[in-house]
């Protein structure tokens, strides 16, 4: 198995995770079976209990990891599936370490950060051979300099050592800022940067430079001597138009290439021509725009819904139309605003979330298409407030809630799931990852999907009532989709409603840009109607 590591110098956010999540699609597009793993520095075991404005959106893997967003652009570029083992934090690895002190497993001995935490953080990249994978790229999180990522920095040094030469390639992602004063882009934090790494005893072999300039030959020159790496291997990283050109912009400038000459591959020709065909549809989409509104509670920072905002532009690409994704603060709408703030917007996606904060608005966004027939997505929480909304506009029932924010609510038509009902550690303990759902004979979503039995991933505590079901359908909220065993409730469709949809589970996370979600294709192509 070979090794790749990227690290990022300078600045955060310089787009370590697009570089890991391009290189895997590049790589794998040469035959080579690719595995992205990400090492986050900090001391959270998983993602899963910070907010969203700390740390954007929780990606949920297929065998129920909370993990970071970069998974969701490692999954979206190289359409493989990941498990928890390409989400490694410090807290993980600290847990499991000070687990085994107190069993006794290190019989006695002293236990340091070296040789037992680089040691843990090791095993999880040697996992992969267990996998039969070719090639795993592992992108350290943070900067280079932070005192967090020093063990980890530490541990991809002693795989250097450990492995041949020819097994491992250090990629250094770093910033060459434009200086407007003197038209210039300069090098030094660029150097400095490499040094530090230097200096931690790793030597970087390939340099990806983030530009907003074309990097001139004479600066490639000046890096590569500085900085003690070939020419060749300054790689210029320009920003894009769209980020799925990403890897063809890489390609051309020879990362791919530069990446297996390192490890010894043979550099097998890359067929890009699917994502090529990728890129001409983006940009050969129509001038035509569809607006959608994702009326959510964490609209300061859109990597809160980053997965979602993806999805809808894959469903645009594929309804051959422009998306403008806007997000909706859910707090500022109420009854007497509502038509003001969302008449301008096509398509009303209403997204996941946990706490109270926001659903009075939520709520009023979904009976506004309900009542005046715009196409809506509700996912997760959004799906309970479709039932919340149901339940008290139509059905009329008076105190209506969900559990978890009206324990005591006279008519719950959202609770508790039975499993969750003794479980109060917030950590991990939801319904996470995949799990199947039987499609409902005759259902729009059964049309949608073409299939009888679909696998979607899930993270919730809280599900449907059945007390309510025959109310409900009745009524005309017709339930699409269950559980195997028929209890529990996954989707819900409106009849006489061109695409009124609500999902107990989180489509967004298996959205492919040249393989969109169902769901967000209808909810799109609804909209441009």
């Amino acid at each position: 198995m070979k090794f790749i590591f990227i690290t990022g110098g300078v600045v955060s956010g310089l787009g370590k995770g697009m570089t890991a999540a391009s290189l895997g699609r590049l790589l794998k597009n040469r035959g080579y079976k690719v595995a992205n793993q990400k090492l986050d520095p900090y001391i959270n075991v998983d993602p899963g209990t910070m907010s969203p404005y700390e740390h954007g959106e929780v990606f949920v893997t297929e065998d129920g990891a909370e993990t970071d967003l970069d998974l969701g652009h490692y999954e979206r570029f190289t359409d493989e599936n990941l498990t928890g083992n390409s989400s490694i934090t410090s807290g993980k690895i600290y847990l499991e370490v000070i687990e085994k002190e107190r069993r006794g497993d290190y019989l006695g001995k002293t236990v340091q950060v070296i040789p037992h935490i680089t040691d843990a953080i090791k095993e999880k990249i040697y996992n992969f051979k267990k996998q039969g994978v070719d090639i795993v790229i592992t992108e350290i999180g943070g900067t280079v300099g932070d005192i967090e990522s020093q063990p980890m920095l530490e541990a991809i040094r002693q795989i250097g050592i450990e492995q041949k030469e020819v097994d491992t390639v250090f990629i250094h992602v770093t910033l060459l800022p434009y200086i407007s004063g003197s038209n210039e882009l300069k090098s030094k934090p660029t150097q400095h940067s490499v040094k530090e790494l230097q200096s931690l005893g790793i030597m970087p072999d390939i340099l990806v430079c983030r530009a907003d300039e074309t990097i001139p030959e004479k600066m490639k020159e000046k890096i590569a001597l500085f900085c003690n790496v070939k020419k060749e291997n300054v790689i210029e990283n320009k920003t894009v138009d769209n980020l799925y050109e990403l890897p063809l912009m890489l390609e051309k400038e020879g990362l791919a290439a530069a990446v297996c000459k390192k490890l010894n591959l043979k550099n097998k020709e890359a067929k890009n021509e699917e994502w090529e065909k990728l890129i001409e549809k983006i940009k050969s989409v129509k001038d035509k725009t569809v607006n959608i509104a994702i009326v959510g509670k964490y609209t300061k920072l859109e990597d809160s819904y980053l997965s979602v905002i993806e999805s809808v532009k894959h469903a645009g690409y594929e309804n051959n139309v422009k998306t403008n994704v806007e997000l909706v603060d859910s707090e500022k709408i109420n009854s007497s605003n509502v038509k003001e703030i969302l008449n301008k917007y096509n398509g009303i996606i209403v997204p996941g979330g946990f706490g109270d904060r926001g659903i009075n608005g939520m709520i009023e966004a979904i009976k506004y298409a309900r009542e005046n027939k715009i196409p809506f997505l509700g996912i997760c929480l959004g799906m309970q407030m479709a039932v919340i909304e149901f339940a008290k506009d139509v059905l009329k029932l008076d105190d209506v809630n969900s559990e978890e924010f009206e324990k005591d609510a006279k008519n719950p038509v959202i609770h508790i799931m039975e499993e969750q009902k003794k479980i109060y550690k917030k950590g991990g303990t939801m319904r996470l990852g995949a799990y199947p759902c039987k499609l409902v004979e005759n259902s729009k979503v059964k049309k949608l999907y073409k299939q009888d039995v679909i696998e979607e991933r899930h993270r919730h505590r809280f599900e449907y009532n059945n007390d309510y079901r025959e109310k409900m359908e009745k009524a005309g909220l017709k339930i699409a989709g269950l559980s195997p065993d028929g209890n529990l409730v996954e989707i819900v469709e409106l009849e006489n409603h061109p695409y009124f949809v609500g999902c107990q589970f989180h489509p967004e996370f298996k959205s492919r840009p040249n393989k969109p979600h169902p769901l967000f294709v209808e909810l799109v192509a609804k909209s441009i109607k």
